[in-house]
């Protein structure tokens, strides 16, 4: 038996339900909260969606844990030292998504929209100065699927792109960059930053005040990974100071951000409600039924997270 373990509004879980099962005729799949006692014994396989860890710990004869979610830092950090395998999900149409999302606020910075929203509010007919997109160097934090296809989507555009992984990694007409001599050299050239780096013990605070002041002048920062990966007051700092001139954030500590967060007023800030790269319900769907017929068919999971890196 397959559980459905989620913290999602019960007719958002019904969705999801209704999507599984259509994929998966022959598995039983029920939601936790439906299940008793001895229902919970038999269950080997859960789909969740930042479960509660007290219902995990509930399915004694658990097997391995599959997340509807790409990001699993919530999940690894909330089962403590549990070592059952987690599958994150990998799903093509996720990075497609992203991709276009970053593509667009990147436009967005690049063509200064920030900069004309605050010439129209204040009724000046001005024109700023066009710079061609191979002029702007945009570096990509991060280059796994969703940063390795950004990072395609925007060379295809034109600019020129550069990219840092913890490790060495190779994308195909981009300069890479890896370990902390390479970030900072990243760092150094990226007119526009775009974070995608999971969130882990080692990526937690990574753009502090000392890495931010790494860019150069009048550099924009688009964090659509994890709103702890940036120290929120050191960005307010250097935007404040004019050292950096413009923030789109999609991701915070605190989500929905409080109504009373500064971010929602501060001028050189756009705040976005974490819609980057929504998740694709019907792919998802497909994909994590394909990883479980696999596994019934022949016993082999599919990749695993690293429970000691967080992804």
């Amino acid at each position: 038996m397959i559980a459905l373990v989620t913290r999602m509004p019960e007719d958002v879980e019904q969705l999801w339900l209704a999507s599984l099962s259509q994929k998966m005729p022959g598995e039983t799949i029920v939601p936790f909260r439906q299940l008793d006692e001895a229902s919970r014994a038999t269950v080997d396989i859960a789909i969740v969606a930042n479960p509660d860890p007290a219902d995990i710990s509930q399915l004694p004869g658990l097997k391995w844990i599959h997340s509807v979610w790409a990001g699993v830092e919530r999940l690894v950090g909330e089962l403590g030292g549990s070592r059952l395998p987690i599958v994150r999900l990998v799903d093509p149409q996720l990075s497609r998504t992203m991709a276009e999302a970053v593509l667009a606020w990147t436009y967005y910075l690049f063509r200064d929209m920030p900069a004309y929203a605050r010439l129209q509010k204040q009724r000046v007919w001005e024109q700023l100065t066009y710079r061609r997109p191979q002029d702007i160097t945009v570096g990509v934090l991060g280059l796994g699927a969703l940063g390795a296809a950004s990072a395609a989507a925007l060379k295809g555009a034109g600019f020129n792109v550069i990219g840092w992984s913890r490790a060495a990694k190779s994308v195909d007409g981009v300069e890479t960059f890896h370990g902390e001599n390479g970030l900072e050299q990243l760092l150094g050239r990226s007119e526009i930053l775009v974070c995608l780096l999971p969130l882990t013990g080692e990526t937690r605070g990574l753009l502090d005040s000392a890495r931010l002041a790494l860019l150069p002048e009048g550099a924009s920062l688009i964090n659509f990974a994890r709103g702890p990966i940036v120290v929120g007051d050191d960005l307010v700092e250097a935007l404040d100071s004019g050292a950096l001139k413009h923030a789109v954030l999609d991701v915070f500590d605190v989500e929905p951000l409080p109504a009373d967060a500064a971010y929602w007023d501060h001028p050189a800030i756009t705040v976005l409600p974490h819609i980057s790269a929504p998740t694709d319900r019907e792919t998802a769907a497909a994909i994590v039924a394909g990883n479980i017929l696999d596994y019934r068919a022949n016993g082999t999971l599919p990749p695993t997270v690293d429970l000691e890196r967080g992804y």
